[in-house]
């Protein structure tokens, strides 16, 4: 009898030539799986990859900026549609995807392509796990965590899809071993649950510490994720709680 396909989750990253289809397209595609264990521990599986895609368009110097794709480079790579369900859809089948601010992702990885595989947000699950982190960026929380096991040069260059899904791996692996994949997957469905407030004068401080007057103000923010952190605080101070700073930790579950 053969051995159990391990439960996998495989975390991608896309760079693109803008921020959203049908204008931009992808031009590179990485991956990293993350594997259960036969001990219950989620760990890093496989060597993971990455693939360069036509765009179908020229690149932006503005976006080659950021991460250094050449036209000439991606010329005569296949085209999006060519590449995409192989990668987000592969065998051993993969139980959910993932993605730092996988709203991204998900914009170019449809439902059609990904067989309507549920998605972890690292950001979105960050902000819950890790409050005090001075960002949620994918390397600053790589740096101030310092994870386990994770190779410094392996992890570069910054915004290539490789390296970058690879990081995102570790947060994701750390993520599944503390509170497990269905807390992660509820957590990504909802917006975003910010430990700060990131504009204005109350700028960086703890949302318990805000006046009501100035909560009241974020409640009709265009941000979804601030109108929801606002909606979320608002709650709690109807259920009695207080306003003042308390640790946040164990208070977003």
């Amino acid at each position: 009898m053969p051995p159990p396909q391990p439960q996998l989750i495989r975390v991608v990253d896309l760079e693109t030539t803008g921020p959203a289809p049908p204008a931009h397209g992808v031009c590179e595609i990485g991956w990293q799986d993350v594997a259960l264990g036969a001990e219950g521990r989620w760990e890093l599986h496989g060597e993971g990859g990455s693939r360069l895609v036509n765009p179908g368009r020229q690149i932006p110097p503005i976006t080659q900026a950021i991460h250094h794709i050449l036209d000439e480079q991606v010329a005569d790579a296949p085209y999006w549609h060519d590449v995409a369900r192989a990668v987000l859809d592969p065998w051993p089948r993969r139980v959910a995807l993932a993605a730092h601010r996988a709203d991204f992702e998900e914009q170019y990885c449809t439902p059609a392509l990904t067989r309507n595989a549920d998605w972890v947000c690292t950001w979105k699950c960050a902000m819950r796990l890790w409050p005090d982190c001075p960002s949620f960026s994918n390397q600053v929380l790589r740096y101030w965590r310092k994870p386990e096991g994770i190779e410094h040069e392996r992890g570069l260059p910054a915004h290539r899809a490789f390296p970058d899904a690879y990081v995102t791996a570790f947060h994701l692996r750390d993520m599944l071993n503390q509170v497990g994949l269905p807390q992660l997957i509820e957590w990504s469905n909802l917006p975003g649950l910010l430990p700060r407030v990131r504009q204005g004068p109350d700028r960086g401080k703890d949302w318990r510490e805000i006046e009501d007057e100035s909560l009241a103000r974020f409640l009709g923010d265009r941000d979804i994720d601030v109108r929801f952190t606002a909606e979320t605080e608002l709650a709690r101070r109807r259920g009695g709680g207080a306003v003042g700073r308390t640790t946040l930790q164990g208070a977003l579950f």
